[in-house]
C-alpha cells in the first residue's frame, strides 16, 4: 500500500482493518487462542481493571523512554514479540517487520520459526540502520529447543553469527495444538534441512508418550544451553514465582513472563496479574519482561508501573503488516511510543524508571 487508511489511530483500528484484509483462515489462525479462546479477553478484563494514579507537578525536563537492558541501549521498552510465520500477513514478511523496527529504533526479537532465515533478517536489519544513518539495534532471536541437542546449538550459532545479541529461550509451547496447514510458499526457513517434528492436530489426540512430550524442554537444558552461549539468555514462557526464581538460579539473565498469546493453556491468570508475585519471587534485580494482550501506551505504562521492565508486542505486529506492510508496522510502533510517552507525562514520569506501584490507584 502506499497509503494507510485515514481512520488508523490506535492499534484497534490496524486489527479491525486486518480482519477485513486476511482470508479467513489466516486471519483466524493469528487471533485463536488455545482453543478455548479466553486467555486474551483475560488480559483485556485484568488490564482494564487496574487504574492508574496520575502525579502531578512533577518535573518533566529532559524525558525519555530509553531503558537499558544488558549493557544494551533501547529507545523505548517495547520490543516486538517473536511472532512466526509473518509472511503469513505480507509477501515480505519479517523483512517488513525487522526494517520497520529499525526506523523506529525498536529491537525485533525474531522467531525461530520466521518465514525468512534469521540471516537475512539480520542483513536487513543492517542494512535499513545504514541506510538510515541509524546505530545498529540489538535484535534477539527466539529459540525452541530441538530433540537434537546439536541442532539447537547449530540455531545458536547461527545466531550468534548474524549478529542477534541475545537468546530468548521458549518453554512454554512445546505441547500444544497446531492444527493450521501452511499455506504454499510459507515454510519454517531456519529449519530447512532439519529433522520434521510431529505436531498435534486434533484436541482430543494422546500425548504422553508422544515425541511432544518426550522431547518437551527440561531444567537440564536450560542449564545445557546456559553452557553454550556468553550471550544474554532469556527463559520466555514462566508463570510460576518458583520456575522463575529457578531459571534465574539456572543462569537466566531474565525472565518473559508469556502465556504465549493464549495458545497454550485455558484458565491460566492474565500476564499482568503474574507480574508482581514473579518479581517477588526474583528479587528486584533480575530483568522482567512481558507479553500478553498489551495494546495501548497506558497498557504498557501499567506493566511497568507493576514491576516488569519491558514489554513484547505481538499480534499487532500481523495486523500492522497485514494493512500497511513496512509503514503499518512503523506507524503502529509511533502509535505505541506516542501513547506510551503521554501516559508517562500524564502520570508525572519523565523516565521509564520513574513508573512504580505509587502510580496505580488501589482502592
Amino acid at each position: 500500500m502506499n497509503a494507510l487508511p485515514e481512520d488508523i489511530h490506535t492499534l484497534a483500528d490496524y486489527e479491525r482493518h486486518a480482519a477485513n484484509r486476511l482470508p479467513p483462515a489466516i486471519w483466524g489462525h493469528i487471533q485463536e487462542g488455545s482453543g478455548f479462546h479466553g486467555a486474551p479477553d483475560n488480559d483485556r478484563i485484568a488490564l482494564d481493571r487496574l487504574k492508574l494514579l496520575p502525579r502531578r507537578l512533577t518535573d518533566l525536563r529532559g524525558g525519555s523512554t530509553a531503558i537499558e537492558l544488558f549493557g544494551q541501549h533501547h529507545a523505548t521498552p517495547i520490543l516486538l514479540a517473536p511472532v512466526a510465520y509473518q509472511q503469513l500477513a505480507h509477501p515480505e514478511g519479517e523483512l517488513a517487520t525487522v526494517r520497520a523496527a529499525t526506523a523506529m529504533g525498536i529491537a525485533m526479537v525474531l522467531s525461530m520459526l520466521s518465514s525468512i532465515t534469521l540471516e537475512e533478517v539480520a542483513h536487513a536489519a543492517q542494512d535499513a540502520a545504514r541506510q538510515l544513518a541509524k546505530p545498529a539495534l540489538p535484535h534477539w532471536f527466539q529459540l525452541y529447543a530441538q530433540p537434537d541437542r546439536e541442532a539447537t546449538l547449530t540455531l545458536v550459532r547461527r545466531a550468534e553469527d548474524a549478529g542477534y545479541q541475545a537468546i530468548a529461550f521458549t518453554v512454554d509451547a512445546a505441547v500444544k495444538r497446531a492444527g493450521f496447514p501452511l499455506p504454499p510458499g510459507v515454510e519454517a526457513a531456519n529449519l530447512r534441512g532439519f529433522p520434521t517434528q510431529q505436531q498435534i492436530t486434533a484436541h482430543d489426540a494422546i500425548l504422553f508418550g508422544t515425541p511432544l512430550t518426550e522431547h518437551a524442554p527440561r531444567w537440564e537444558d536450560l542449564a545445557w544451553l546456559r553452557a553454550q552461549t556468553t550471550l544474554p539468555l532469556l527463559v520466555k514462557g514462566l508463570a510460576a514465582p518458583e520456575d522463575a526464581r529457578r531459571a534465574a538460579d539456572t543462569g537466566a539473565d531474565a525472565v518473559v513472563i508469556s502465556h504465549h498469546g493464549g495458545r497454550v493453556l485455558p484458565g491460566m491468570p492474565s500476564a499482568l496479574e503474574l507480574i508482581a508475585p514473579v518479581r517477588d519471587a526474583v528479587g528486584p534485580d533480575l530483568p522482567l519482561l512481558v507479553d500478553g494482550g498489551l495494546r495501548s501506551g497506558t497498557d504498557i505504562a501499567k506493566a511497568l508501573a507493576l514491576g516488569a521492565q519491558a514489554v513484547l508486542v505481538g499480534r499487532p505486529q500481523m495486523h500492522a503488516l497485514a494493512v500497511g506492510g513496512f509503514t503499518g508496522v512503523a506507524h503502529m510502533l509511533h502509535i505505541l511510543r506516542a501513547e506510551l510517552e503521554l501516559a508517562m507525562a500524564q502520570l508525572g514520569c519523565p523516565q521509564v524508571s520513574a513508573l512504580g506501584s505509587q502510580h496505580l490507584f488501589r482502592p
